[in-house]
């Protein structure tokens, strides 16, 4: 079992920046495939980023491309979403989600086994 934990939102104007954590606990994260999705009020869960422990093969929403980056800590058992030049359609609660390796595609919310409980962000215009 896999706990997850997201931290690190809030309300941000338009242009700022944000860094998501989500900590696991209960077992290493090594040899997890990790991802971040996002969903906005009304709308389906979606895709933000994700990678690959075997080969760290990293993937990105057209979306977030450019703006946003990942990065993990094996250490602490920690992920992070660095997001900049937020926009306000990135407006949503952003989840962590992990999953033991595999060649499933880490941009399918439904391939995880695990997730955190979200964290809200907010970009004002």
């Amino acid at each position: 079992q896999v706990q997850l934990v997201e931290s690190g939102g809030g309300l941000v104007q338009a242009g700022g920046s944000l860094r998501l954590s989500c900590a696991a606990s209960g077992r290493t994260f090594r040899s997890y495939d990790m991802g971040w999705f996002r969903q906005a009020p009304g709308k389906e869960r979606e895709f933000v980023v994700g990678f690959y422990w075997s080969g760290g093969s990293t993937y990105y929403a057209d979306s977030v491309k450019g703006r946003f980056t990942i990065s993990r800590d094996n250490a602490k058992n920690t992920m992070y979403l660095q997001m900049n030049s937020l926009k306000p359609e990135d407006t949503a609660v952003y989840y962590c989600a992990a999953r033991p390796t595999g060649w499933r595609s880490v941009a399918a919310n439904w391939e995880y086994d695990y997730w955190g409980q979200g964290t809200q962000v907010t970009v004002s215009s």
